[in-house]
């Protein structure tokens, strides 16, 4: 196992966090999150944000499976990055993610398809599972062996691409050539030290924030569930895995727990454990420096792995 330290926070980082801290995270508690206002919120501001020239964007609602393409210039058809957003398995969108996966599609020349799963509360475990299952099946329907495909996601999108690699162990399928991983929430009980201990630190989210939104995700079910908190799952024989996440947020032990527990069980996985960054800043592409860097790390692990 590779573990890494890397670079304090730029000034931006540092902006970034402070706007954070004041504006988004008071609206992230049990009794103040207005899930309909905020997903409304999040929606409009995508649609002011810039495209990444050189990446055409298509939209798929057909067969069951809905998301879209994000395809550079000269990308091969026969492999992909299949990416799994995050917000909570309650908010977000292929839309709010779009300039940082589209990025990684110009960045790794792979095709993108960044998945458009079915969000709480309204359809809670396993309904994100069974869409992420069901357009892996599809992709390989349409011609992409598996291990022509590489697994991303943020945050809960990060502990849905390992729920899915559960899941096909599960039921035998062939599995992903690797999969790569930013601050993913793995366990939706809640048990990390950093859940409690970094809440002073983290720039977007209270400690009932993951107690509840865990609560909700499960739906009266099994918090310690594999396929919804993939930490407690059998990681063996699980592809190479990228993960990277910040020291001073709450879901660092989420990461630092599953590479350890990966490590343990014979697993290849590099941690990248960044100082100061907000929670998902890969994903505040292009304002963050390290929004930029990371999403050429993972462009050049994607690389290695599909080459």
């Amino acid at each position: 196992m590779s573990h890494r330290l890397m670079a304090s926070p730029s000034w931006r980082s540092r902006i970034l966090s402070f706007i954070l801290k004041r504006k988004f995270k008071p609206m992230m508690t049990a009794e103040t999150l207005d899930l309909p206002s905020l997903r409304r919120q999040l929606e409009s501001q995508a649609k002011s944000k810039k495209q990444i020239k050189g990446v055409s964007v298509s939209a798929v609602d057909s067969d069951g499976i809905k998301g879209e393409w994000q395809v550079p210039k000269g990308a091969a058809d026969d492999s992909c990055i299949l990416y799994c957003h995050g917000g909570g398995y309650s908010f977000c969108s292929p839309a709010t993610h779009r300039p940082m996966t589209a990025a990684l599609a110009k960045e790794s020349r792979q095709r993108v398809f960044s998945l458009d799963y079915r969000l709480a509360p309204e359809n809670p475990f396993p309904a994100p599972v069974e869409d992420a299952l069901a357009c892996y099946r599809w992709l390989r329907q349409q011609g992409i062996a598996a291990d022509k495909i590489v697994l991303a996601g943020d945050s809960a999108g990060g502990g849905l691409c390992l729920a899915l690699m559960l899941k096909l162990k599960e039921v035998g399928e062939p599995l992903p050539s690797a999969a790569m991983l930013i601050s993913p929430w793995t366990d939706l009980a809640a048990t990390g030290e950093s859940v409690t201990l970094n809440e002073p630190t983290c720039a977007m989210f209270y400690t009932d924030t993951i107690v509840t939104g865990g609560q909700i995700y499960a739906d009266g079910g099994d918090t310690k569930d594999p396929l919804v908190s993939p930490l407690y799952g059998d990681l063996t024989g699980l592809p190479a895995l990228w993960i990277c996440v910040s020291d001073n947020e709450i879901l660092r032990d989420d990461s630092l727990r599953l590479a350890e527990k990966l490590r343990a069980q014979g697993g290849d996985v590099e941690l990248l454990e960044w100082v100061g960054q907000p929670h998902v800043w890969p994903t505040f592409y292009p304002f963050l420096p390290e929004s930029k860097i990371s999403v050429k790390q993972m462009a050049r692990f994607a690389e290695a792995q599909l080459n």
